[in-house]
């Protein structure tokens, strides 16, 4: 009797603990958000800025006495009554649109806060733009974590970087035992938004409505015809799994989602239950890229942190003793092409590939400084070992081939060496519509001297040069290429970003910026406060 109580005990514990894995890594794609490559260098420091609020003077990098930007990262209130914009210089008048951007912006509910940036809850923002006027509005999403919070007065559903502590109203057995209850996951949205079949979505696609995939990320990449391609882990009694997804761009009926969307390949982890994190990946006219890199989400850790009263973001860790891969699918088969391994010790962010005779050229940023990789499709059976497979004479990059077969891969940079006194770049963004998997010549992002970035930046990684605005005391948020209607040249349009100061005795606003010289066009002013965002869009009306 006693064994099979304990039989039955073990048998209830490993329910328990898949039902837990599922609900806790169903959505773990996208928790981290679009920032959580330069989480592993800032989570110390941020949290200091939380805490410390009162201090007017910090140091970071290697510049000191660097300005207090902690009221760019505090709560404020939501703005859903339309503003008029006061334009300064002017907007050209081809320029209609939307330009929607989603961000954390409330990090407390009644004495309970958050613990880390990513948690806070998300601010949608809307810059209308018609006719040379401007216009702003924002909302908080009321998503079921929004609302569940606010009833309570309190944090109760954990996110990221906080564990919600159970109801204290509850006895000392009945808190114990709460740690054993599946957790509810957060639908709290911070990162993009993201466009299938011609819709445009912020919360969380329940993607195992569609296919057997447990979440997705917020980076989708797209094809002319619109047809979406995105990437997603799935999850079992084994492990691990990540997926590779096509949605098509057509709606069945008004009722479509994201039906017939279909599993095109599947990719083994290096280890099942230590899978990489990745919140992007890369792609070409005919490939996706995938890059499994060593910072590890361990599984296990991850699906018992409500037991040991920790937080999601413990379970992730860097491991560079896992080197880097880097996979090559062929999008329109499905079939592994080739995978390639890199010794790189820094967390990439994907701009974007392009394909270069039979080289798949694929350019990333990594640790804040963007890098060009070649991948060669096609491997001689007689190709030497220690010969670079790598013959691009443009690119310095090399693919070698070691004794063991295997393709290791080095880098070359695609900066200047004025980008480190810049601190580096993010948020990459390209001119998307025209460029997507072909070989570009610039690319723009923020430069990152702050916790915050304050700067925008246009890289030629041709000629390896850099174009740079800045105002002090200042810090845009990332750049979005707005192409001039019926352009012809890579850099013809402008550049929008929202730009906003802790000075309260100075407004906020939306700049608007030559995309070729750099130079300001005009900016529309709003006198709300406003957060400092991940990601966002333009939609042409």
């Amino acid at each position: 009797m006693c064994l099979l109580k304990s039989r039955c005990l073990c048998y209830l514990i490993q329910k328990i603990f898949f039902q837990l894995f599922l609900r806790f890594v169903s959505n773990l794609s996208t928790i981290a958000g679009g920032f959580l490559f330069v989480m592993v260098h800032w989570i110390s420091v941020l949290k200091k800025y939380k805490e410390n609020t009162h201090q007017t003077k910090v140091m970071f990098s290697k510049r000191e006495c660097l300005p207090c930007v902690a009221s760019l990262i505090t709560t404020v209130e939501e703005t859903p009554q339309i503003i008029s914009a006061a334009v300064r210089g002017h907007v050209p008048k081809w320029l209609n649109g939307y330009l929607l951007r989603i961000g954390p912006r409330k990090f407390e509910f009644g004495k309970d806060k958050y613990r880390h940036w990513f948690d806070g809850m998300a601010l949608l923002h809307q810059f209308m733009i018609e006719k040379g006027t401007v216009t702003y509005r924002s909302k908080f999403l009321q998503s079921d974590t929004y609302k569940a919070n606010s009833a309570n007065n309190r944090i109760v559903i954990s996110e990221f970087g906080t564990l919600a502590l159970p109801d204290p109203c509850r006895n000392v057995f009945a808190r114990f035992m709460s740690k054993f209850e599946l957790p509810a996951i957060s639908d709290n949205t911070i990162v993009n938004y993201v466009k299938y079949k011609g819709d445009y979505y912020i919360s969380t696609v329940d993607w195992s409505k569609f296919i057997a995939v447990n979440g997705a990320t917020a980076h989708p990449h797209y094809d002319p015809d619109g047809t979406a391609y995105n990437m997603g882990n799935s999850y079992g009694p084994h492990g691990s799994c990540y997926n590779v997804i096509r949605v098509p761009p057509e709606k069945v009926d008004l009722g479509d989602k994201i039906h017939g969307a279909q599993v095109i390949c599947s990719i083994a982890p290096a280890e099942r239950m230590k899978p990489s994190y990745y919140h992007s990946f890369g792609m070409t006219e005919n490939y996706i890229i995938f890059i499994e890199q060593p910072l590890k989400m361990n599984l296990w850790k991850i699906i018992t942190s409500k037991i040991w009263g920790k937080a999601f973001s413990d379970g992730i860790s860097w491991e560079p003793q896992y080197n880097t891969q880097f996979h090559v699918v062929d999008k329109h088969t499905g079939q592994m092409e080739r995978t390639h391994r890199s010794q790189e010790d820094q967390q990439m962010e994907e701009v974007q590939g392009m394909k270069s005779g039979g080289n798949q050229v694929y350019n990333a940023a990594a640790r804040s400084y963007p890098r060009r990789f070649v991948l060669p499709l096609h491997v001689r059976l007689n190709a030497a070992e220690g010969e670079n497979l790598s013959p691009l004479s443009y690119s310095s990059a090399t693919a070698v081939k070691q004794a063991d077969g295997k393709i290791w891969c080095s880098y070359e940079k695609l900066h200047p060496e004025d980008l480190e006194e810049e601190g580096g770049i993010e948020f990459p963004q390209i001119n998307y519509g025209q460029f997507s998997g072909k070989k570009y010549n610039f690319f723009y992002g923020c430069g990152f001297w702050h916790l915050v970035g304050d700067s925008l930046i246009k890289v030629d990684v041709v000629n390896k040069t850099l174009t740079v605005w800045r105002e002090d005391a200042f810090y845009p948020s990332e750049p979005v290429f707005v192409p001039v209607p019926g352009a012809s040249e890579e850099d013809d349009g402008v550049i929008l970003s929202v730009v906003i100061t802790p000075n309260q005795n100075n407004r906020n606003f939306l700049l608007v910026l030559d995309a070729k010289n750099f130079e300001e066009l005009g900016r529309a002013e709003v006198p709300v406060q406003m957060p400092y965002g991940f990601h966002g869009t333009f939609v042409t009306i």
